[in-house]
């Protein structure tokens, strides 16, 4: 056996054995060869299958308010500023939303995650979805999870009380690489809102993007950041270039990077619902089990925000094909 894979066994008993791999070990791993990337993704998916089981977190989402941000992340077609061509529309209905959380809850998936496309919600909006939260909670009975922006403390409080049991609040790129995506809000501002909802007994749902040009060092960067929130669940994305926005030319990132990177934020994170999220259809095609099998434990299925993703009875067939339960 030669010393990576060594290294890589090392760092996996170190994990299993309750201790964190330090910033040089990571750095370490997130550079082994690309002949031992497999060795990589075992290992990790060996400390997925001993500290979590065979269960995969299997959620759904609605694109509750859709378009007309008032941020300029690069990367977001539903931004004011860029002319993406996507239809869009102001906070939905209730009956709207109600009724996808049955249509979710009905197609087995275990969590029903509310999103909006702007800054944080308004007084008003915020009522509106405390509301809409109240008649999921009565007339369907699945979890709710919420993705509203930047809230205060009494709104996450708030919800807090409604029941909900997660909120996400995603990095979304390092700190040495966010200025080139976003330029309306600062990363430090995204760190305060996820302290507020650590603060108020909320899960945690945080994570970010890749393939937006940065380096692998910054992901990794980006994973080290998010470690130390101790997320109860992390959410990766992979960049899927918006026509009308500034990455829409952005070059793809290969599957053997992104597998790299799943594996290795695993082992920074041996607790975290690691979610495989938008992007995973579209670079993992039929190799999405990989991902699966690689350190990620969890799965958006039915779409994401702007585009369209894997049907539940899909993803659930995935799922059961290769042993996992969900």
């Amino acid at each position: 056996m030669n010393s990576e894979r060594e290294f890589i066994i090392s760092c996996k008993d170190k994990i299993l054995s309750g201790y964190n791999i330090t910033v040089q070990e990571a750095e370490k791993l997130v550079n082994v060869s690309d002949e031992s990337l497999q060795f990589l993704s075992d290992a990790a998916n060996e400390i997925t299958r001993k500290i979590s089981g065979n269960l995969v977190d299997v959620e759904s989402l609605i694109n509750a308010k859709k378009g007309k941000c008032q941020e300029d992340c690069t990367f977001c077609s539903q931004s004011a500023f860029y002319k993406s061509g996507i239809d869009t529309y102001k906070l939905l209905p209730s009956d709207i939303i109600v009724q996808n959380a049955k249509m979710s809850k009905e197609d087995g998936v275990k969590s029903f995650c509310l999103v909006c496309a702007w800054r944080g919600p308004t007084q008003s909006d915020f009522s509106q979805i405390c509301n809409i939260i109240e008649e999921i909670n009565d007339k369907v009975g699945i979890e709710v999870n919420c993705s509203l922006g930047f809230i205060d403390e009494s709104m996450a409080m708030q919800l807090k009380k409604l029941g909900v049991k997660r909120y996400n609040h995603n990095l979304e790129a390092s700190r040495s690489f966010f200025s080139k995506i976003c330029t309306t809000h600062t990363y430090d501002d995204r760190m305060n809102t996820n302290r507020i909802v650590k603060k108020v007994g909320l899960e945690l749902c945080c994570g970010g993007i890749i393939g937006m040009g940065e380096t692998r060092m910054q992901r990794l960067e980006l994973g080290l950041d998010l470690a130390n929130l101790s997320p109860e669940e992390c959410p990766i994305n992979i960049l899927v270039p918006q026509k009308g926005t500034p990455l829409e030319i952005q070059p793809r990132l290969s599957l053997s990077e992104i597998l790299r990177t799943i594996a290795v934020f695993r082992f920074l994170m041996p607790k975290t619902i690691l979610k495989i999220a938008g992007g995973r259809e579209v670079y993992l095609s039929s190799e999405q089990e990989k991902a699966l099998l690689g350190g990620a434990n969890g799965i958006i299925t039915g779409g994401y925000l702007t585009i369209g993703g894997n049907s539940p009875v899909e993803d659930f067939e995935m799922i059961s094909k290769i042993g996992l339960e969900a």
